[in-house]
């Protein structure tokens, strides 16, 4: 090995020494940030309950306990909220919330979950989008709309489907995004300059619908979204300045 590639190498190796000892003053000086949702301590658990509303607009719903796959394979301080609403015609729609604790692989790509789940995304389908909110002052909260093609049970028989799903991230110091490395990339700033890991949650919204009524559905769920997140999230506090 010449000079030269001696030099870089041990360029490298410092640069990744110093990355190490820069992650491990972090962690061992970090604070963790509050939640951005409304939650319950769960007594003898780490794990704190995320408290959906259990009435939105003329919706009714059902607690959906979270499976025991998911329970033991993501982090042991992960929390959670799930629900599915339905309203008086039928229409269906769900909420979860994943919320991370100090160990950051709790929220990951949402396309793992959906796709795990057996539908197949549709890039050309899905985009970035906006969700009007009122409360607690108006504002458009950023959404990914993913449009995903699987199959439900209607009339005891599997047919095609199309799964509307919305997702957003929330974080306590009146961050939210769409995005989850713009997501990635504020956490990893603000715990580089406050100390403080933010403790940031992933919020889906979901609804199956037949082939050709994706559209339709995901109108539907915007007005379901605005009724539905003053409820539970936390943030914004304040109104942002124009």
């Amino acid at each position: 090995m010449n000079r030269q590639k001696w030099i870089i190498l041990i360029a490298a190796l410092g640069l990744i020494g110093g990355a190490a000892c820069l992650l491990t003053r972090l962690q061992s000086t970090q604070k963790l940030g509050q939640p951005a949702v409304k939650t319950t301590p769960i007594p003898g658990s780490q794990r704190l309950r995320v408290d959906l509303p259990e009435h939105v607009l003329d919706y009714t719903s059902e607690e959906i306990e979270v499976d025991d796959k998911t329970l033991g394979w993501l982090p042991q301080d992960t929390s959670f909220g799930q629900r599915r609403y339905r309203a008086p015609d039928g229409f269906t729609a769900s909420i979860n919330v994943v919320l991370m604790g100090r160990d950051r692989t709790s929220l990951h790509q949402t396309e793992f979950c959906v796709e795990g789940a057996g539908w197949r995304i549709d890039r050309s389908l899905s985009s970035e989008s906006k969700v009007h909110i009122d409360r607690p002052y108006p504002y458009e909260l950023p959404v990914m709309k993913f449009i995903a093609a699987g199959q439900i049970t209607s009339n005891g028989q599997q047919v095609p489907a199309q799964l509307v799903y919305v997702v957003w991230f929330v974080a306590d110091n009146d961050e939210y995004t769409a995005r989850h490395w713009q997501r990635m990339w504020w956490m990893a700033r603000d715990l580089v300059h406050t100390g403080i890991l933010q403790r940031w949650a992933m919020i889906g919204c979901s609804s199956a619908c037949f082939p050709g009524q994706a559209d339709a559905t995901f109108e539907r769920m915007k007005k379901f979204i605005a009724a539905s997140v003053p409820e539970f999230q936390l943030v914004p506090r304040k109104a942002k300045a124009e």
